[in-house]
């Protein structure tokens, strides 16, 4: 082969090689970005550990030993088309070396067997407030941008409603942790399903946009609350949920209604948060600014336009921010940095030991007497 033919099919070879290797970069992006855009409503996060069922009696469940089944507090138990009710570690019960024993409160689907493979998950209650509580509600729809929005309605005797919003890797049961709590305050409680929820429209593309899209549909809330009697609104969001309440707070026309925020380990670092998605995931470490990259891509989202979307200066009402330093999905670093910011006006409430979204679930007694605190002087 002459020397003029032989460099360019050595160039060609080398550019398809490249163009090969760009392509599986992307496509290998595209895929550790899903953990977090596409991320499934009610589904347990990537970052909780697979734990396997030993053994049950009517109140008690044996499960794999690890720093997750060793946490304390209450937590749903999910998998193998099971979902059960767990309490704290039972440490007068006689432990193996492998091995952690928790109080067994109900077994709320299906049925937990030896060998099952389950999580834990903050979602503690399945079925409506009625079928799981026995709380009276209405089922309502709330008119959104894309379409009808699913909610449960628990009437209440104030002019002062509180708003509730899930976060990643749940579905709008999981807000009812603290739905009798607010019922026996008084307190209006509208619990709604958003875009991509199941019932609820899809987003346009598909994807989850890390409540920079999805802000919308509590601002569709706020409306609904304010055209149903609600003189002022209380937003309570979990995770993502609570990032959706933050932006809702300073970008509605209907603000001024908002009289309090109450933000449980709110997403204000999104790619930290995706970062660790795609790395529960096995997503190798030099993939993972691809899968930002990726996200950013797919969703609009920009690193840069986060600092104006999350600016304490922009608060304008008194804010219960509760987050804990163990949460690996939102860091707890830009929360305490956020609060620091705005001494006037946000309260802090941490808690040691608790997964993401879970801060109830880890001391349930302590959420719920910082939460009377806060929402007193806001009825």
């Amino acid at each position: 082969m002459r020397p003029a033919k032989a460099t360019a099919a050595a160039v060609t070879a080398v550019t398809a090689a490249l163009g090969t290797a760009a392509a599986a970069a992307i496509a290998a992006g595209r895929f550790a970005s899903d953990a977090a855009l596409r991320a499934p409503a009610g589904r347990p996060l990537p970052t909780e550990p697979r734990l396997t069922v030993h053994a049950t009696t009517p109140d008690r469940v044996t499960l794999t030993r690890a720093l997750a089944s060793r946490r304390p507090g209450t937590y749903g138990l999910t998998g193998d088309g099971a979902h059960a009710v767990v309490g704290p570690v039972l440490e007068s019960a006689p432990h193996k070396a492998d091995t952690v024993v928790r109080r067994l409160r109900a077994v709320t689907r299906g049925a937990l067997h030896a060998g099952a493979k389950v999580r834990l998950t903050p979602q503690v209650h399945v079925g409506d407030p009625r079928t799981a509580l026995g709380i009276d509600h209405q089922d309502v729809v709330v008119p959104g941008e894309l379409g009808g929005l699913p909610a449960w309605f628990v009437p209440g005797n104030r002019d002062t409603w509180v708003i509730t919003v899930h976060g990643l890797g749940a579905t709008r049961e999981h807000p009812m942790v603290v739905l009798d709590f607010l019922r026996r305050l008084g307190l209006p409680v509208l619990d709604i399903a958003y875009r991509g929820d199941p019932g609820a429209p899809r987003s346009p593309d598909g994807l989850g946009h890390l409540g920079e899209t999805e802000w919308r549909d509590v601002d569709a809330a706020i409306r609904y609350a304010v055209r149903g009697g609600a003189r002022h609104v209380v937003l309570h969001g979990w995770s993502t949920g609570a990032t959706m309440c933050l932006r809702a707070a300073t970008r509605s026309a209907l603000r001024e209604h908002v009289s309090g925020l109450v933000l449980d380990s709110p997403v204000l670092d999104w790619e930290a948060t995706l970062r660790a998605l795609a790395s529960a995931r096995r997503t190798p470490g030099p993939l993972l600014p691809l899968a930002v990259r990726a996200a950013q891509g797919r969703t609009g989202l920009r690193g840069e336009r986060a600092p104006a979307a999350t600016d304490p200066g922009e608060l304008r009402v008194p804010t219960l921010l509760v987050h804990g330093p163990d949460d690996v999905v939102a860091p707890w670093g830009p929360s305490r940095r956020f609060a620091q910011r705005r001494p006037d006006l946000i309260t802090t409430h941490t808690v040691d030991g608790a997964p993401h979204g879970a801060m109830w679930n880890a001391d349930p007694a302590g959420y719920e007497e910082a939460l009377r605190r806060f929402l007193v002087p806001l009825m």
